[in-house]
């Protein structure tokens, strides 16, 4: 009578100790063939390596050029061109008390938060209408509110310049202020359409049923939930007008009136000689806004591209 129940006992532990054993040992030779070290190096650590010093060796040069004294920047045979072991802060000195750079950096922060700000403005009213109000030739109307968008820059500034001429904006900051949207809308348009369709038409109908109004419904619902796609539009039109060449090189003619990457191309640069020095050190001061803008917003940045809320 004994036995029956101590086999019976026997048998329960076989079978609870042997199957967390298989199981256990398969888990850990897949987690152990994922993570062996070769192939992390291969398919992870070597990839990210490449990647970072193909982004950061510009940005390292231009650091390095920017502290290095005159010698070294004109003799690259005798003196280490990756490294120098005597930095000067030379170059910035003169960058910032012996030319107009903090000018041409308050002109540059101008004109880029106010273009963008309108072309912002405009944008949410132009996608809104397209996508949400829902009439005959709304598809229509946006791919071609695209296709404005490819149209290169570098065929408009001259018709753009004769405009601006005729108004009396020429060498004003305001010039560039008008005529920027034109090349920030169309783009922010189309990204914010895109943006918007994510957004469930249920919570504009029960607004609507409650009594709001277009106005309010895009005031208080739409323009809420699209916040990460308005911080995306404006990063890109921000990042646009702080690099824009062209309109610059073409409107603004005064030292103090000029934006840093017009100034600094044509500040520095005397005929045949460069002084890279002075230029690197404006490149790299004029790049750290974007940086600091990307750092702060890279997450609505990366989340306006997966959508809004979800039905």
């Amino acid at each position: 009578m004994t036995d029956l129940p101590t086999s019976r006992i026997d048998l329960k532990a076989v079978l609870h100790s042997s199957a967390p054993t298989v199981a256990k040992d398969d888990h850990s030779e897949g987690m152990s063939y994922l993570q062996s070290v070769p192939r992390r190096i291969v398919t992870l650590y070597l990839p990210l390596t490449i990647i970072v010093v193909v982004l950061l060796f510009p940005f390292y040069w231009m650091a390095l050029t920017s502290v290095k004294p005159d010698e070294q920047l004109l003799d690259l045979d005798k003196y280490n061109p990756f490294w120098t072991w005597n930095p000067t802060f030379k170059h910035f000195y003169k960058l910032l008390f012996e030319s107009y750079y903090p000018y041409w950096l308050w002109n540059t922060m101008y004109v880029a938060i106010c273009a963008t700000v309108l072309s912002i403005v405009a944008s949410v009213f132009a996608a809104y209408a397209i996508v949400r109000l829902r009439y005959k030739g709304a598809n229509l109307v946006g791919g071609l509110i695209f296709l404005a968008y490819l149209v290169p820059p570098s065929i408009l500034f001259i018709p753009l310049a004769t405009v601006v001429y005729q108004y009396g904006l020429f060498d004003s900051p305001l010039a560039l202020i008008l005529t920027y949207p034109t090349i920030l809308i169309p783009f922010s348009t189309w990204l914010l359409m895109g943006y918007f369709k994510t957004i469930p038409f249920e919570l504009e109908e029960c607004a609507l049923i409650d009594g709001a109004s277009r106005w309010q419904i895009l005031v208080k619902i739409v323009v809420p939930l699209a916040i990460p796609g308005l911080i995306s539009a404006f990063i890109f039109c921000f990042t646009l007008c702080w690099n824009e060449f062209i309109y610059a090189l073409t409107f603004l003619q005064s030292t103090s009136n000029k934006t840093v990457p017009v100034a600094i191309v044509n500040e520095f640069v005397d005929g045949d000689i460069y002084r890279w020095g002075s230029l690197m050190a404006g490149a790299l001061a004029g790049s750290l806004p974007l940086v600091i803008l990307y750092a702060f917003f890279v997450e609505h940045y990366v989340s306006a591209m997966t959508g809004a809320v979800k039905e």
